[in-house]
């Protein structure tokens, strides 16, 4: 058996090859295994079967699957009158791949999915760095005036892209980097982006649930050998 059970806790306890147990073995609340590492290698291995990391400072890492899985198809993504008309003001520059430590800090610095406070440890963000570099994870940033205004993270595998994180430090940044996302999504014939939790502001876009069962098969049609992207250049650019 590759995996032994964590005691107290019935999830299972990663041994030093990067496999995961089944998505299915998750625990109501997603929790789905614990320890292992950030290697780039384990992490694209996660992300391929919908795992990812998500624990605070200090803790041992733990891997999450939730069910229902929040997704956005960019086919059906709703851009919102008034966010179509303060498109057209140009109030930010955007870019792709220019800045992603930056992004990924300033993401680190906002409010997640932990109130208690950031869930991007400094660990998690020279792993994400480390992908980027290798052609994995991907950003977009918004500009104003030559400052980053606010931006987004993930990672990308063929046609699915796994959205980690998004700030923004002025109003709609990170909601005109949405819509950069997508756009850019449609171009490179990305079919689903992976916006893990559930949250009002992203279904007011088009997001929507998905059952496990339902995820786990856009995640078979949408990844095939998982090479890395290289370098974003905006469709737009």
């Amino acid at each position: 058996m590759p995996f032994t059970p964590a005691e107290p806790m019935p999830v299972f306890r990663l041994i030093n090859e990067p496999v995961f147990p089944s998505p299915e073995s998750a625990e109501a609340d997603g929790l789905l295994a614990i320890g292992g590492d950030l290697h780039p290698t384990r992490l694209v291995a996660a992300y391929s079967m919908g795992i990812f990391p998500w624990y605070a400072e200090g803790d041992t890492i733990l891997w999450w699957s939730p069910s229902p899985r929040l997704v956005l198809f960019p086919s059906e993504f709703h851009l919102p009158k008034r966010l179509q008309r303060f498109l057209k003001t140009g109030a930010f520059t955007v870019s792709a791949d220019t800045a992603f430590a930056s992004v990924v800090a300033g993401c680190a610095t906002t409010s997640g999915r932990r109130k208690n406070g950031t869930w991007i440890t400094g660990e998690m963000q020279q792993a994400y760095i480390r992908l980027h570099e290798l052609g994995f994870a991907h950003s977009i940033e918004c500009w104003r005036d030559g400052q980053l205004a606010g931006g987004l993270y993930g990672v990308g595998l063929d046609r699915v892209f796994f959205g980690e994180s998004m700030f923004s430090r002025i109003t709609n940044a990170s909601k005109v980097a949405l819509v950069a996302l997508v756009e850019q999504a449609l171009h490179l014939g990305i079919t689903l982006i992976d916006c893990q939790m559930t949250t009002d502001h992203l279904l007011r876009f088009g997001a929507r649930e998905l059952s496990r069962k339902a995820f786990q098969a856009q995640l078979e049609t949408g990844i095939d050998h998982c090479r890395p992207q290289g370098k974003w250049h905006l469709s737009r650019q």
